[in-house]
């Protein structure tokens, strides 16, 4: 079964179930500073699982694009991916473990469905602790199934709990379900640490707050969060050892060929062509949500997928520009799927084009670092090395990959300590790891008084950049923490100090008039016609919120926000400057 197959089933089994079907979120979370990326499925609905009513109801479905950063070096192996798409349902307090246990059986079991024998899959649940009991319904609705005792493995909080996010906040239980690999018949008694057995799909029932106290009490409002990876699942379905051996990749690998002028490629993809078939897939999604290379942040990490790929492309012998090529043949892929793909088409090409003969410079840089490097060594040393120190500098800041370094190396009589590269790496691997487990680790985003106050000065800022600077001005992405906001817009120039002027006196003059917000739920085309002001065009429901205040903004917005702009205190600009190409970045603050 194709992945186009598989989504469609899945999205269609759940509509027939009274769910809405809802619309992928952009990659760039709003408002959430807890991620770079949209992780999972249930990241843009995080409101709505805290108790905010959903346009579209309680019950919900949709395909969700997703970047996840922690694993980017280990791309390029069969089974890490930077971009991939999660298929998912939610319960916002209506139907809880009894249905949604049996929506998991029948979507996997059904002819019309994935249609998997039953002895084919094996379950987990959670075994219960000290904090929270065994999951007995949980196990009884799997074995009401036909699920045998010996296929339900019950585990703990490390393997069958999700959250919270932070220390305190909804969580509770989950349930894996898992598929048979190996050979067959499968073993009658599931062995979880049996590698054979894949997770294929993993319900999430949000039953507990954890307090600060460390005390699990039952929420008043249980939700239902699920989640199954579309390219895994396709794998698995197609008994294939990689998702890279699947149609999803089939296009872009066939473009990789054509580039290098291969008519019959190996049956199995290098680590390259893996890395630049997801890295550009990555990127070009990313660009596709309005984000240009940078120097941090989400830009930041795009230009590290796109130079890791032309590095990778220079190993396979490929010397000219080719990564707007590959954005070709994703956009031709899942143009249809993402319209936003399309719609930004000549923007991605243009950005590639431009990146690419940046990294050019880049490199012809490190080249004149390198031989600085041989130059410094005198003549009469026999042995002659490149320390790992300035081989992973060469890596880090010019972008060479250890084995340019080391050909490089050999050309000039040299030897390079790859142990004490690959010990420099490590160390900055794990650096990076711990940062993002401290700031991107995701999930539910603060909603205090706060942050829902400087979520409004959002849209007074926005509506004061525009006045000041011109309607060019767009939201490009937002982050907000309880102590400041950061808005990121589009717009070329630095502002000058009389414009930033300009832009507080306008916001502080809106708080002053304590003008009331309102939110109002309208179809999208009226929400348009109102004048409301919308952004990441492909990204609404059928249904949307529109918060007004006063007569200085009207935004399409999923909220939360203060009720009066007069709450918000007084609005203090501390810094402006680039973010990326084209794009521009503030960091303000309220002052009570």
């Amino acid at each position: 079964m194709k992945a186009s197959e598989i989504r469609r089933r899945y999205i269609e089994f759940f509509k027939n179930r009274n769910h809405a079907e809802i619309k992928s979120a952009p990659l760039i979370p709003e408002n959430d500073p807890t991620c770079l990326f949209t992780t999972a499925g249930m990241h843009p609905l995080v409101p709505y699982l805290l108790g905010a009513k959903h346009p579209s109801g309680t019950r919900l479905t949709d395909y969700q694009k997703c970047i996840r950063t922690g694993d980017i070096d280990e791309v390029g192996d069969p089974v890490h991916l930077t971009f991939f798409e999660m298929l998912g349902n939610w319960s916002l307090g209506d139907y809880f473990k009894k249905e949604m246990i049996g929506f998991s059986f029948e979507f996997l079991t059904g002819k019309e469905n994935l249609n998997i024998p039953a002895d084919m899959l094996a379950v987990t649940v959670f075994a219960g602790d000290e904090d929270c009991p065994f999951d007995e319904e949980a196990y009884n609705e799997w074995r009401s199934h036909g699920i045998p005792a010996a296929r339900i493995a019950k585990l703990g909080k490390k393997d069958n709990w999700w959250g919270p996010a932070g220390t305190t906040g909804p969580c509770g239980p989950d349930t894996e379900m898992f598929y048979w690999t190996g050979p067959l018949p499968a073993p009658e008694t599931f062995d979880p640490g049996d590698k054979r057995w894949v997770e294929i799909w993993n319900d999430v029932f949000m039953q507990y707050n954890k307090t600060a106290d460390g005390k699990f009490e039952p929420l008043a409002q249980k939700n239902v969060d699920t989640g199954m990876g579309l390219e895994r699942v396709t794998a698995i379905l197609q008994g294939k050892a990689s998702c890279y051996e699947t149609e999803i990749f089939a296009p872009i690998f066939a473009k990789l060929d054509e580039i290098r002028g291969i008519d019959a490629p190996a049956a199995v993809r290098t680590s390259s062509e893996r890395i630049i078939a997801d890295h550009l897939r990555a990127a070009t999604f990313i660009l596709g949500d309005g984000i240009t290379p940078g120097k941090v942040d989400q830009p930041y990490v795009l230009r590290r997928l796109i130079r890791r790929a032309i590095r990778e492309g220079r190993k396979l012998g490929i010397n000219d520009a080719f990564t707007s090529k590959i954005a070709d043949a994703v956009i031709e892929e899942f143009g249809d799927v993402y319209p936003e793909l399309r719609d930004r088409a000549a923007v991605i090409r243009e950005e590639l084009d431009r990146e690419e003969k940046q990294f050019a410079v880049t490199l012809e840089k490190g080249t004149h670092e390198f031989q600085k490097l041989i130059d410094r060594v005198p003549a009469h040393i026999e042995k002659k090395i490149i320390s790992g120190k300035n081989a992973f500098n060469l890596y880090e800041t010019y972008g060479f990959p250890i084995e340019l370094t080391i050909e490089m190396a050999q050309e000039k009589g040299f030897q390079v300590d790859r142990a004490g590269y690959d010990a420099a790496f490590a160390k900055h691997q794990e650096m990076s790891r711990a940062g993002a487990e401290q700031k991107f680790k995701g999930g539910l985003a603060d909603s205090s008084e706060a942050t829902a106050a400087l979520h409004s000065a959002t849209h007074l800022l926005q509506a004061a950049l525009r006045k000041v600077l011109g309607t060019h001005v767009e939201q490009r992405g937002s982050n907000i923490t309880a102590e400041r906001l950061r808005f990121d817009f589009s717009h070329e120039d630095k502002m000058t100090p009389e414009q930033l002027k300009q832009v507080e006196d306008l916001v502080n003059d809106a708080i002053s008039r304590d003008l009331p917000i309102v939110c109002e739920e309208m179809d999208v085309e009226t929400a348009k016609n109102s004048g409301a002001m919308g952004l990441f065009e492909n990204k609404y429901d059928a249904k949307v919120k529109v918060y007004t205040m006063g007569d200085v903004s009207k935004e399409i917005c999923g909220g939360p926000h203060a009720s009066r702009t007069g709450e918000l205190g007084r609005f203090k600009i501390k810094k402006e400057e680039s973010s990326s190409r084209g794009v521009r970045r503030i960091k303000a603050v309220l002052e009570r």
